[in-house]
């Protein structure tokens, strides 16, 4: 009887290691995994915050055309009664009396409506390149969630597998105590391992429901819509040196490249203020008519807007120190992007060596030492505890491998948003 309920508590322990180290199920009962490029192609299509970016970026577009036409035409019409304030009073005995038909407009010294167009399709191309920098945001708030919940999906079928394996083991500790081959303590260690794993268990459950609401959120999906099923992680690999993440963030990082027209704007801004020193002109045409007896007036005028020099002055150094500050916003974001890729590399290349650790050293010499345990623990040369701590190192090990594969694709999605790149 011993020895039957000896071989039967390795099988399991051996099932639970095996179950340890391989990649977790798909939780029974949910669908098919989902894609992530599915999930970013949706997100794009359906997140309001990214369509309230496009939209806004459209409506600047327009804005162009508007500076760079004319100012509105004025039509006007006029009557002069002559001797009494009745309409037409004296209009056919007074050749003062007319109705007349004028139209006035305004015309900008030659070279201020291009400006004013350059400048709003510098801030139109900014919002642009705001809304890519506000898809590239939500894509990345949208991977680290996937990535987590990736993670905690994979952990949850392991964990509930040795949850069930554990449960067994409980009672085969307990048939051991029964017989006399073993201790109370080993049914309680059994019995505590067994707990803090239900637990685990219901954390990882909490986190998961937490992860699906944010997911739906982004995605714009309802709430109620079916939970997403993460596919398994794998490491992506990276050929690129730090020199081109460096690169081609400074060519392609969406907020970098919104500094960039935004300064351009400025600066024809300053040029317009200079611009502004210039006379606006005016010309108006009228046409009078009087009584049939009398000829008709026909006017013309011509007429020069002078601008107020303090005020154009005071307009133009304002202009001024808004292009600086903007110089100075533009090498600012340009550190301090090239520090924040700096810190990500610095991550990424760390993670990329744990992982290395973990499946080059850590896992397999926690599975050596759990086989060595189970045979010494058969001819009773190691106690329960002994063998129960290196079957959780195994565990442990593989969830802190998962989780450092997390953070290792999370690192690579915030090297996307900064890079402006599609990796690897």
């Amino acid at each position: 009887m011993s020895r039957t309920i000896r071989s039967v508590f390795l099988l399991l322990l051996a099932a639970a290691a095996t179950a340890a180290a391989e990649e977790g199920p798909i939780p029974a009962g949910q669908a098919a995994a989902t894609p992530l490029n599915k999930l970013v192609e949706e997100a794009a299509a359906s997140n309001p915050e990214i369509q309230a970016a496009e939209h806004g970026w459209r409506a600047a577009a327009e804005v162009p055309k508007q500076a760079r036409a004319l100012p509105e035409t004025q039509l006007s019409i006029q009557e002069l009664s002559v001797g009494s304030p009745r309409p037409l009073a004296g209009f056919n005995n007074s050749d003062f009396a007319y109705v007349g038909v004028g139209a006035s407009q305004d015309l900008p010294y030659p070279g201020k409506r291009a400006l004013r167009a350059m400048a709003a399709a510098h801030e139109a191309e900014s919002l642009h390149e705001d809304a890519s920098a506000v898809r590239r945001r939500v894509v990345e708030a949208l991977k680290l969630i996937y990535y987590r919940l990736a993670y905690v999906q994979q952990t949850l079928g392991i964990l509930e597998d040795n949850d069930r394996l554990l449960g067994q083991v409980e009672q085969v500790t307990e048939s051991r105590y029964g017989v006399g081959q073993g201790s109370q303590q080993d049914v309680l260690r059994a019995q505590l391992q067994h707990t803090k794993l239900l637990q685990e268990v219901a954390m990882r459950h909490q986190e998961e429901g937490q992860l699906q609401a944010q997911l739906k959120q982004t995605l714009n999906r309802p709430q109620t819509s079916p939970d997403i099923v993460a596919t398994p992680l794998a490491p992506t690999v990276l050929r690129r040196s730090d020199e081109d993440f460096l690169r081609q963030a400074a060519e392609q990082n969406p907020d970098l490249r919104a500094r960039r027209e935004s300064l351009r704007g400025k600066q024809t801004l300053v040029e317009l203020a200079q611009r502004e020193f210039r006379p606006d002109f005016n010309v108006q045409t009228q046409y009078q008519h009087t009584g049939s007896q009398f000829r008709d007036y026909y006017m013309a005028s011509f007429g020069i807007h002078l601008p107020n020099r303090g005020r154009r002055a005071a307009e133009l150094a304002g202009a001024e120190e808004d292009r600086a500050r903007a110089e100075q916003e533009l090498r600012t974001d340009v550190e301090r992007v090239a520090s924040e890729i700096a810190q990500q590399l610095a991550l990424l290349r760390g993670s990329e060596e744990r992982l290395k650790i973990y499946d080059e050293g850590l896992l397999p010499q926690a599975e050596a030492t759990f086989q060595a345990g189970m045979a010494a623990y058969q001819s009773n040369r190691q106690d329960f505890g002994t063998l129960l701590a290196s079957f959780l190192d195994v565990l442990n090990l593989n969830l802190e491998r998962r989780r450092e594969l997390a953070d290792h694709e999370s690192t690579l999605a915030r090297l996307e948003r900064l890079t402006g790149a599609t990796l690897p």
